[in-house]
């Protein structure tokens, strides 16, 4: 379900969705870096607060494809927070310059995990592009994370 909200000065994406599987299962999906290249891209991700890491993507016009995070918050369970940089000033458009924030909480519920995501930062109207192309890539990498999520063994 997407939440989305906008303002004149910072957008953001959010999505929630149940996922019928135990919060020990989503969280592996979303702090074990090998699955979160299954369903993201590749990565060099550990849940370790203060611990830089990167995705790697496309390059576009002058950016790299890199995305430079740093995990902020790490709450076993429940809660995962890490900043989101990347893009160049060159790039007008996709590949634009962005300084973002992404959290995930996962909430127990009858039946698996509530999973909401939040993709806050993007300013107006520089990171518009990246805004509606990531509002509906986050879409796809829900339904992705439940199918990972699908292959790990409950016993985790």
């Amino acid at each position: 379900m997407n939440l989305s909200s906008n303002s004149p000065a910072s957008r953001e994406i959010v999505y929630e969705e149940v996922l019928p599987h135990a919060p020990e299962i989503v969280w592996k999906t979303l702090t074990d870096g090998t699955l979160i290249e299954q369903w993201l891209m590749p990565n060099d991700f550990q849940p370790i607060v203060g611990r830089q890491f990167t995705f790697r993507t496309k390059p576009v016009g002058g950016w790299d494809g890199v995305v430079h995070c740093e995990v902020l918050e790490v709450e076993p369970y429940a809660r995962l927070v890490y900043s989101w940089k990347g893009g160049t000033d060159n790039n007008a458009t996709y590949g634009s310059r962005l300084d973002s924030l992404v959290t995930w909480t996962l909430t127990p519920v009858e039946g698996g995990t509530r999973l909401r995501l939040v993709h806050s930062g993007f300013r107006s109207p520089q990171n518009d592009f990246a805004f509606e192309a990531m509002n509906g890539g986050w879409a796809r990498v829900l339904h992705r994370i439940s199918a990972v999520a699908s292959g790990i063994r409950a016993d985790v």
